[in-house]
């Protein structure tokens, strides 16, 4: 009898405290599933939404795949001299940017711009023959596309703030950090002497000309 009570009372705590944390581990299951049911995009409430987002996103897409084609035609040109590495390494920088919005487009099937294969050519000739007039040239093409890139993301950011800061929280941690990516680059060129090459306005504003036009469209096609 007092051994049978003794195996009651020592066996009775360890069923029920399995079967308690199997029940637990239940009820979190779909907690956590809930809190990974996307990684940076939130399901669309309604097409208005989705139009929304895959405009946001394809010209966030076109931007980093102009940026990667620039500093390819930049490195076509100064690749070998003491500029190259300064080079390289924004451009490395671009390269995991644009992996991670080929990611969010493939994960969203939001579909890129119609128009990559302009942006192909039209980037790497910008790059390369901004660096044709050497480092300051170069440095100068930088500072024009980053600010017209981060000036972008910060537009971008104030209307996802102004809607729904919680919702977009992975989103706009993106956006913010490749943001600052850009502006970092800005200001390195500018530290590199991209404001002393002739004609250093005109080249500039005829660069955030072609930019914004470059935004404007490839939202829309």
């Amino acid at each position: 009898m007092q051994r049978a009570a003794r195996t009651a009372l020592f066996t009775w705590p360890n069923v029920g405290g399995s079967t308690m944390i199997r029940q637990c581990l239940k009820c979190r299951a779909p907690l956590q599933l809930n809190l990974r049911a996307y990684s940076v995009i939130p399901p669309p409430r309604d097409s208005e939404e989705k139009e929304m987002l895959d405009r946001m996103l394809r010209v966030d897409h076109a931007g980093e795949y102009g940026a990667n084609r620039i500093y390819a035609g930049q490195m076509a040109v100064l690749g070998r001299s003491r500029t190259g590495p300064l080079i390289q390494e924004m451009w490395d920088q671009e390269k995991k940017h644009l992996e991670k919005f080929n990611e969010i487009l493939a994960e969203n099937r939001v579909r890129p711009t119609a128009l990559l294969p302009l942006w192909n050519i039209a980037g790497f000739v910008l790059g390369a023959s901004s660096a044709l007039l050497g480092k300051e040239g170069a440095m100068a093409c930088t500072v024009a596309v980053e600010e017209s890139i981060s000036e972008h993301y910060n537009s971008q950011i104030r209307a996802l703030m102004e809607k729904d800061p919680e919702r977009y929280t992975e989103l706009l941690q993106v956006i913010k950090e490749f943001r600052d990516d850009e502006l970092e680059h800005h200001d390195t060129g500018l530290e590199h002497d991209a404001e002393t090459v002739p004609g250093y306005w005109l080249l500039k504003n005829a660069i955030q000309l072609g930019c914004k036009a470059a935004i404007y469209v490839s939202e829309r096609v």
